[in-house]
This record gives C-alpha cells, sequence and structure tokens, in this order.
C-alpha cells in the first residue's frame, strides 16, 4: 500500500509540475509551487527528487508533442503538433534543426521513476568485443565502450542496468576478459573521476546513473571539440575495426572515443530514422585546425558504411553525400515551405546542408 501512495504522489508531482513549467518556465517554477499544485509536501517532494534539476530531467523525459512560433518573432502564428493528430508529419518535425520554428511548449509522456546500477570494466580485449558485440553491447539498459584506439583493446566499458530499489548484488569479476574496476573512474583516465556519477554497481535513480557525469559538474574534459557519426548495427564491428586501422592519425589529437548503440526510431532526420545503429563518438583537443584535417579521414573510412554525422557536432562531409544518406530528405523540404515559406528560420547551415 505503501509503495502505491509513492507511485501515486510520483505521478501527481510529475503532472503538476509539467503544466507548471509549460505555464511559467523552468526558473519561474519554486519546488513550492509544485507543491501546491500536487497537493504532495515539499519534504515528500524531496524524497523523490534531490532538487528541482532532476524532476526537471525526469519531466523532460518523452516527447509526445509540440507547439512551435512561425513566421513574425514579435507576433508569431503559433501551431501544434501531436503525435496523434498529426503521425508523420509530427515525425518530421520533431528533429527540425530549428528550422521550422521556435518550440514554445512541449508535451511529454512521463514514466514511472526507476533505479538502476552502473558497473565499470576495464580492458576489453578488442578480439572480445568483435566476437561478442551484440552480447556486450545489450549487456545492460545502455552500454558505452570508451577507447583511445590503442593496444587492440578498449580501456573501459560502462555498464548501466535497472534494478528494483534497496536491490544488491554480485558483481562478476570479469566481463569477456575485462577486469571489474576496484574504483570509480573518469572516462578519461587520468582525470578524477569526481565529477563522474555513482559506480561500483551502487544503486539509484535513473538520473544519478544515466548520465556519465553528475549534474553541476564540468562534463568529460570540459574543454573539447566532439564528433560523431552513425553506423547501421549490422556493420559495427567492421566501421569499429577500420578506424583501429587509422589510429595513428586519431590518437595524437584524441581525448577519448565512445561506442554505443541506438534503437531505431522513425524521426525523418534522425540518423536512425528506421534503421538501428551504433555511434562511434570521438572527444577531441581543442584544436579546430588540427581536428578539421582528421575528420575527411574519418568520414573516408566510415564512407563505406554509409555512416551519418551527428548534426550538433563537427563534422566536413560534403553537403550532396551528406543529403544522399537521408531517407526522407525531400519530405523535410516540403515540411519547411509549409511552415516557413519566407525562410526566416532558415541559416547558413540548414541552406548548405539541407538545401
Amino acid at each position: 500500500m505503501a509503495r502505491q501512495k509513492s507511485a501515486k504522489a510520483h505521478g501527481k508531482v510529475l503532472e503538476a509540475a509539467l503544466d507548471l513549467f509549460a505555464d511559467r518556465g523552468i526558473d519561474a517554477t519554486s519546488m513550492d509551487a509544485i507543491a501546491e499544485a500536487s497537493g504532495v509536501s515539499k519534504a515528500t517532494i524531496y524524497k523523490h527528487w534531490p532538487d528541482k534539476d532532476a524532476l526537471c530531467l525526469e519531466v523532460l523525459s518523452h516527447l509526445h508533442g509540440l507547439e512551435m512560433c512561425i513566421r513574425d518573432s514579435a507576433n508569431g502564428e503559433l501551431f501544434a503538433l501531436s503525435r496523434e493528430k498529426n503521425g508523420d508529419r509530427f515525425q518530421g518535425a520533431v528533429v527540425s534543426l530549428g528550422a521550422l520554428g521556435i518550440v514554445t511548449k512541449l508535451t511529454l509522456d512521463v514514466q514511472p521513476t526507476f533505479f538502476m546500477k552502473q558497473v565499470v570494466y576495464r580492458n576489453l580485449p578488442l578480439q572480445a568485443l568483435t566476437t561478442n558485440f551484440l552480447a556486450i553491447v545489450s549487456s545492460g539498459y545502455s552500454v558505452s565502450l570508451f577507447t583511445d584506439w590503442q593496444n587492440q583493446n578498449v580501456s573501459q566499458v560502462w555498464i548501466k542496468s535497472r534494478v528494483a530499489e534497496g536491490e544488491s548484488s554480485q558483481l562478476a569479476p570479469e566481463f569477456y576478459g575485462a577486469t571489474l574496476a576496484t574504483k570509480n573512474l573518469h572516462p578519461i583516465e587520468n582525470l578524477s573521476a569526481e565529477n563522474c556519477t555513482e559506480q561500483m554497481g551502487v544503486p539509484g535513480p535513473w538520473y544519478e546513473r544515466l548520465p556519465h557525469f553528475r549534474m553541476g559538474f564540468t562534463p568529460s574534459n570540459g574543454h573539447e571539440l566532439q564528433s560523431e557519426y552513425f553506423v547501421p548495427l549490422e556493420d559495427a564491428v567492421e566501421a569499429i575495426l577500420a578506424v583501429y586501422k587509422i589510429n595513428e592519425a586519431v590518437r595524437p589529437h584524441l581525448l577519448i572515443s565512445e561506442i554505443r548503440t541506438l534503437a531505431a526510431d522513425t524521426l525523418w532526420m534522425s540518423p536512425c530514422y528506421r534503421q538501428a545503429r551504433a555511434a562511434i563518438h570521438f572527444t577531441w583537443k581543442p584544436d579546430w585546425a588540427a581536428v578539421k584535417q582528421v575528420l575527411p579521414v574519418i568520414e573516408q573510412t566510415l564512407a563505406p558504411f554509409r555512416a551519418r554525422p551527428h548534426w550538433g557536432k563537427l563534422f566536413t562531409m560534403s553537403p550532396a553525400h551528406l543529403q544522399s544518406l537521408i531517407e526522407r530528405l525531400p519530405d523535410f523540404r516540403q515540411l519547411l515551405e509549409h511552415y516557413d515559406p519566407q525562410g526566416k528560420f532558415r541559416n547558413e547551415f540548414i541552406d548548405v546542408n539541407v538545401g
């Protein structure tokens, strides 16, 4: 009975927070206001979330609909799209690169909160990875492989798994030839793990385990450049081996790489449109002149796998080649013409890469 009451209170707070965030904005919404609107005491709210940032993160977990402002920024016309009412067009608008208008409101699906644990293993042999890739990346709710492309191994494997609240479990000392870490680690091993979320299999709320870095702390190295490329999941092993072969070009400019997998989605402009993908991420030293020289080498290496770049990270791929990889690009262009015929929300990036 107590657990049912706790779940009910959790849901009431999420609903109240969503309404208040949409009406007032996040900064202008206090925990006192959320407590009053939900009918749940502030003390109870703080048992579920340590602060407003954590509550906000859970509220923003699932997009259900959106509202946008278009045409005149002073007295813009509003239009709303939702999964139910607009179907395929909604799927085209979610990843719109800012080109459809200013998002003014989000409607979200809400999932009950859950607990997770995070376990890190060190020095996974490359041979073990290539032989057991799907088993390894499927071994948790979220799995990240960190490598500097040296020594024919993956330096760290981060496995994040769902657990019941209060559950404890024995940690395996080995994982496909990798050994269990004996302390919290930073993906860049010469940096302190102080900024990282708790590891060592210690259970905690999902928002304190799914991110690699603690809220309010510097993520990764902090001062860096980033690139990421998405390849079909079935080509992941060959693509990873191909990058290992060019490691001498990559390593001098690299801080760390992360390999992860993503499920297929139905969003027109997403790199994962209708296809599960493996993502190969590069965290670079902050030297754009050098990184700009190595990116074409990586893109050429991954071209046989029809690799797509991350829209929000650095790439040098030609617009013609990029556009050839986007199945629904003609439909997205029509969407731009429909909602922004005067091109008020276009910029150089859109003009060059979307056309």
